[in-house]
This record gives structure tokens, C-alpha cells and sequence, in this order.
């Protein structure tokens, strides 16, 4: 047995020599420019894996995520309020731009420039499209090129999402009776946030606010939150979403204003529309329907007023951001990226 452990042993000695030296042979006989390409390939694999190994990717905060962390961000009466000066969408100066492209190549980096094109494009001109747009539609802080503009869109933009809240009308309703039966009680309950108006008064009761999750207001209407979740198109992760409950008292007027982009189509679910109420963008007037969605783009010089009698109560509406149509899924991860709250 020995004799025989021995001698299989030394054939393997042998074979394990052959075997080197015809390595050695064959890296001898290799072209020179062809194994300077190999190793600076393999210098390169490892200086990227280095590269990406070192960086901690930021993971996308879901709206249920921020419903855990918000509660440390600065809640006052139930609503988030912005404290930093970093804000993209509160902060208005020369450096928005280059803050926007550094996000911009820090996404790239990290996952593609693929798809990218028209946001690069309004990034780096973004001074003057902001300036030059014409007066009836003026985005405040960001405006994407080459989308489809009109001031109203049909049900069909975002079909799926529209019939859902339609479906839960009466869902979205109920809790919001439940929540005004506190305004008997004191003159702002808590969670409502009053509103600046020329007259007359207008509230709202945020459940999502420039993307960040109130949980207390969240808890109080637990089935219209998790209706949120049920929305294919709903902008929950970066400062342009909103979602909200949304009261104008008899006599009100909203001053005109623009929205921050034109990236966004903002829905008004109908709860309770009084006689003459409108909503007025572009210059084109709507009204709203109880049970009904309504699609605008608020980034076009909009108002809303409520002329009718203190008997009819006030107008309601359940209002959500959802995504323009012709924003691309990869264009949604990367504004998502560029956009996150406090970023």
C-alpha cells in the first residue's frame, strides 16, 4: 500500500511540474501588447470595484418608510414644516442649478446616464427656460422640455389611479367628516395647517407634504393613506409630492400662483363642491364634481375661488400629486433621486 501511495505521489509531482512549465512556456510565448491590455484591464476592474465598493448608495425613502422617520424631522401642529436652507424647492438662488447637475452626475454615477438626456438638457438650461417661458405657464422651480403642455388633462392620463379614487369616494369623505367635526370645537384643530389668502379662509390637512409623510394626520385617516399606496402614479418620494385634504369656507379666494413644475399633474378628487365654485388655469375655468376627478397642471397661473352661499358650506377636495404621463420611469428614478427631501 505504501509502495503504491508512493508512487501515485510522485506522478502527481510530475504531472504538477508538466503542468507549470507549460504555463511558463505559454506566458512566454504570449504577445507583450496582449498582456499589457490584460493587466491594465484587470487594473481597471479593480480600481472600479474599489471605487464602488467605498460609496454607500442612498436607498429610495418610500412613503411608509418616511411614515417612520418623519417624526424626528420637525412636526408642529401635525404638519411638516420646512427648516432648511438646502430646500430645492423653498431656496431661489444662482447655485439651484449647479445643486441640480451635481445631483444629476451623482445618479449617473451611481446607476445610468441612460434616458437622461431631457433632464440634462432642462438642468443645464434651466435660468432660461425658467425665464423666458411665457407668462401663462411659469414653473418656479424646475421645468422638464419637451412634455406635452395643455392646462387640463383627461381621466385618461392616469386612468388606473382616477378610478381608484373614485372608487373610494366615499371612503376619503367619511374620514374627512370624522376630521372637520373638530373645527366646532376650536378655531385650527390640530393637523390643519390655515393658509394665505386675499379672503375668506382655505385649510389643509396634509397626509404627504413636499414628500415627507405627517404620521400623526397619516394615523388619523388610516384608509385614505393606504390608498396612497395603492396609486400606480402617485409622487411620493421627492419634494414635488403632495397629498392633502383641501377646504375652501364660502367667500374664498386662492391668489394666482404657479406650481414648482411641470413634471407633476395634480388630481382634485371632489368631496364637496357647492354652487358657484371654480378652478380656473390657464385662463380656463372647471368645476368640480363630487365623486369626480379633475387633472390640471399646476404649473400653469391658476386660481380657485368659492363665491357660493355660507348655507351650501365649504368646497373639498382630496388632493394628490401624481406623475405627467410622459415622464419616462427612468426620468421618474432619476428626479426621485435628485429631488429626495432634504437633498
Amino acid at each position: 500500500m505504501s509502495l503504491e501511495w508512493l508512487m501515485d505521489w510522485s506522478w502527481s509531482l510530475d504531472g504538477l511540474r508538466d503542468f507549470i512549465a507549460t504555463g511558463i512556456q505559454s506566458f512566454r510565448d504570449c504577445d507583450a501588447t496582449a498582456l499589457a491590455a490584460v493587466a491594465c484591464l484587470l487594473v481597471l476592474f479593480m480600481w472600479y470595484c474599489y471605487h464602488v465598493g467605498r460609496e454607500q448608495p442612498r436607498a429610495y425613502a418610500t412613503v411608509n418608510a418616511l411614515m417612520q422617520s418623519a417624526e424626528a424631522n420637525g412636526v408642529q401642529n401635525g404638519y411638516v414644516y420646512c427648516h432648511s436652507p438646502e430646500c430645492v424647492r423653498c431656496t431661489h438662488h444662482d447655485g439651484l442649478n449647479q445643486k441640480l447637475y451635481h445631483n444629476l452626475q451623482e445618479y449617473a454615477k451611481r446607476y445610468s446616464w441612460s434616458g437622461m438626456g431631457r433632464i440634462h438638457k432642462g438642468i443645464r438650461e434651466q435660468g432660461r427656460y425658467l425665464n423666458s417661458r411665457p407668462s401663462i405657464q411659469k414653473p418656479e422651480v424646475f421645468f422638464l422640455p419637451d412634455l406635452p403642455t395643455m392646462p387640463y388633462f383627461s381621466r385618461d392620463a392616469q386612468k388606473h389611479d382616477v378610478e381608484l379614487l373614485e372608487r373610494n369616494f366615499q371612503t376619503i369623505l367619511c374620514e374627512f367628516e370624522t376630521l372637520y367635526k373638530a373645527f366646532s370645537n376650536c378655531s385650527l384643530p390640530q393637523g390643519w395647517k390655515m393658509n394665505s389668502t386675499p379672503s375668506g379662509e382655505w385649510f389643509t390637512f396634509y397626509l404627504v407634504n413636499q414628500g415627507m409623510c405627517v404620521p400623526r394626520n397619516c394615523r388619523r385617516c388610516p384608509r385614505t393613506y393606504r390608498l396612497l399606496g395603492s396609486l400606480r402614479t402617485c409622487i411620493g418620494n421627492n419634494v414635488f409630492g403632495n397629498a392633502c385634504i383641501s377646504v375652501l369656507s364660502p367667500g374664498t379666494v386662492i391668489a394666482e400662483h404657479y406650481g414648482p413644475t411641470n413634471i407633476r399633474i395634480r388630481c382634485h378628487l371632489g368631496l364637496k363642491t357647492p354652487s358657484n365654485c371654480e378652478l380656473v388655469v390657464g385662463g380656463e375655468p372647471q368645476c368640480w364634481a363630487e365623486g369626480r376627478c379633475l387633472l390640471f397642471d399646476d404649473s400653469f397661473l391658476h386660481t380657485a375661488f368659492h363665491e357660493g352661499p355660507p348655507e351650501e358650506g365649504p368646497r373639498v377636495v382630496f388632493m394628490v400629486d401624481l406623475w405627467h404621463p410622459n415622464v419616462a420611469a427612468a426620468e421618474r428614478q432619476a428626479l426621485d433621486f435628485i429631488f429626495a427631501p432634504g437633498r
